[in-house]
């Protein structure tokens, strides 16, 4: 159902308004922007290098071609359990 203009400026206002009651508040933070700061970087920390020291990429390093690794993955995906 496409909404009609009104209902569209309505959504828009919507949107408007929850940007600016975000923006305004991060804005106002003096010691929260150090505690987002800190977020920040502890979830860089847990995705990227966690990732990278415990999740290597198996499929590109036990198979050479893209065939391969599909093939792997679809009797993976196929194969019967008990």
């Amino acid at each position: 159902m496409i909404p009609t203009q009104e209902e569209a400026r309505g959504l828009k206002n919507t949107l408007r308004k929850i940007w600016l009651l975000y923006y305004e508040g991060f804005r106002g933070m003096t010691v929260g922007k150090t505690l987002w700061a800190i977020i920040l970087l502890k979830l860089f920390v847990f995705f990227v290098v966690m990732k990278l020291l415990f999740f290597p990429d198996l499929l590109q390093r036990d198979y050479d071609t893209d065939e391969q690794r599909a093939d792997h993955v679809r009797e993976q995906l196929t194969r019967e359990r008990n």
